[in-house]
């Protein structure tokens, strides 16, 4: 009967559930909706203390090759949350990781006075690799929009015709969505 009673007092216990849900977002969204887009070489990444040494923070430098949109100079540092200093970690869902000496394509938004961000977490960072075969720089996220104003992408994981794609053709397909987006 104890435990009856003791197994009923923990059911009964308000039990705080926490999640986190990221939304896809669509690609035309993405590039209309970020005032910069970078592609550059990551040259640094550091965490650092935030919020009065509550959580840990990533602050990753890249030199800008070029800029799609926008400009924030020579070189540009942008926040990741999460990140790991010392023992400390703090782990958020969702944010992408850098590593010195990666190729990147970012999305990034600002809040005045304040460290610039990636728009969508992971879904605003794309890495560039060199495929072995061709020798080519793909970009290795595949791009998601609708098509000639139909119904958005479905997301299918294993789909064939989520490919890397040439890093020309991604810059082709961010051109050709910020003249679209100027038009109207």
């Amino acid at each position: 009967m104890r435990r009856l009673f003791i197994v009923a007092l923990l059911l009964a216990a308000p039990v705080a559930l926490r999640a986190t849900v990221i939304i896809p977002i669509e690609f035309r969204e993405l590039v209309t909706t970020t005032p910069v887009i970078v592609h550059g070489h990551v040259t640094d990444v550091r965490a650092a203390f935030v919020d009065g040494r509550r959580s840990v923070e990533t602050f990753v430098t890249v030199t800008a090759d070029e800029y799609l949109k926008g400009d924030l100079g020579e070189h540009v540092t942008f926040r990741v949350p999460g990140g790991e200093l010392g023992r400390y970690r703090t782990v958020f869902v969702g944010a992408p990781a850098f590593r010195v000496g990666e190729e990147v394509v970012l999305f990034l938004k600002m809040t005045p006075g304040r460290v610039p961000f990636i728009a969508g977490l992971h879904q605003g960072a794309y890495r560039v690799v060199e495929d072995a075969q061709t020798r080519r720089r793909m970009v290795t996220s595949p791009v998601l929009m609708s098509r000639d104003g139909q119904e958005p992408e479905a997301v299918v994981r294993g789909a064939a015709t989520r490919r890397p794609m040439a890093l020309e053709a991604f810059r082709d397909v961010v051109r050709e969505v910020l003249a679209k987006g100027a038009a109207r």
